[in-house]
C-alpha cells in the first residue's frame, strides 16, 4: 500500500481525505503542523507528500525548502484558489505539482496517480548518456550525473531531462513534456512546465555550465542542444 504524508491544519479535510484515499488503496499519515510534518518526513519514507501552504509553525513554503535539503520525495502543494503567486513560488522551491483549494477529491486522486505513474516500472532499464554534455542518466535508480557528480533532481526534473535527452538535438513540444513530466494535458496559461524547466536549467548550470543548452523554442517547446549540432533558432 502506497503511504502518503498529508500536512494540513484542516482536521476535517484530513479525515475526509484519509477515508477517501484509503478506499482507493492509499495509507494516509496526517499531521497538522509544519514542524511535525518535517519530523515525519525525516523519520519515515512516503510515496508522496501533500503539503498545504497555510500551516501553523513553519508555513508550507518553509517546510518545502527544508524538505528539499534532505529529500527528493514528490510533493503536491495545496494552494489557495486563484493565488498564482503561491503556485509559482511553490514550483520554484521544488514542488512537483500544485492543486488549488477547494478541490474535488477525484482530481486529487488523479494528480496523485499521475505523479506515482512517473516512477520506473522495471529496474533493468539500461542507462542513457550524452558524452558531449557529460550527462549520464540511470533510469532504474532515477539518478543523473553531470561530469561525474550526481545532480539533486526532483522526480519532475528527472523526467524532463530524460525526455529531452532521448530527443537530444530535437525540439520537444510542450504537450509531450507536460504529459511526460506532469501526467496531464498542457494548458497555455499553466506555467508549471516553465518553472520546472527553469529549476532544471539552474541545477545543470551550477554543476556543468549546461543551463544554456536547454533552449526555449518559442511557441513550440524546448530543445536540449548538443555541441556541433544544428540548434533550432529560439523564437
Amino acid at each position: 500500500m502506497e503511504k502518503i504524508l498529508l500536512i494540513d491544519d484542516d482536521v476535517e479535510l484530513c479525515s475526509m481525505l484519509a477515508d477517501y484515499l484509503g478506499r482507493h488503496g492509499y495509507s494516509i499519515v496526517a499531521t497538522h503542523h509544519g514542524e511535525r510534518g518535517l519530523e515525519k518526513a525525516q523519520s519515515e519514507e512516503y510515496s508522496i507528500i501533500l503539503l498545504d501552504v497555510m500551516l501553523p509553525g513553519p508555513d508550507g513554503f518553509e517546510v518545502l525548502r527544508r524538505l528539499r535539503a534532505f529529500s527528493s520525495v514528490s510533493v503536491l502543494l495545496l494552494t489557495a484558489r486563484g493565488d498564482d503567486v503561491d503556485r509559482i513560488v511553490g514550483l520554484e522551491i521544488g514542488a512537483d505539482d500544485y492543486l488549488p483549494k477547494p478541490f474535488n477529491p477525484r482530481e486529487l486522486l488523479a494528480r496523485i496517480r499521475a505523479i506515482l505513474r512517473r516512477r520506473p516500472a522495471a529496474p533493468a532499464t539500461p542507462g542513457e548518456s550524452l558524452p558531449a554534455l557529460g550527462l549520464e542518466l540511470d533510469p532504474a535508480a532515477r539518478t543523473v550525473r553531470c561530469n561525474g557528480v550526481e545532480l539533486d533532481l526532483t522526480d519532475v526534473e528527472f523526467t524532463l531531462l530524460q525526455t529531452l535527452m532521448r530527443s537530444a538535438g530535437e525540439v520537444v513540444d510542450r504537450e509531450q513534456l507536460t504529459a511526460a513530466a506532469l501526467g496531464r494535458k498542457f494548458h497555455p496559461f499553466d506555467r508549471s512546465l516553465d518553472m520546472h524547466v527553469s529549476r532544471l536549467r539552474h541545477k545543470l548550470d551550477i554543476q556543468g555550465n549546461l543551463g544554456d543548452q536547454v533552449k526555449t523554442i518559442r511557441g513550440i517547446g524546448y530543445q536540449l542542444a548538443i555541441p556541433n549540432r544544428k540548434t533550432v533558432k529560439e523564437g
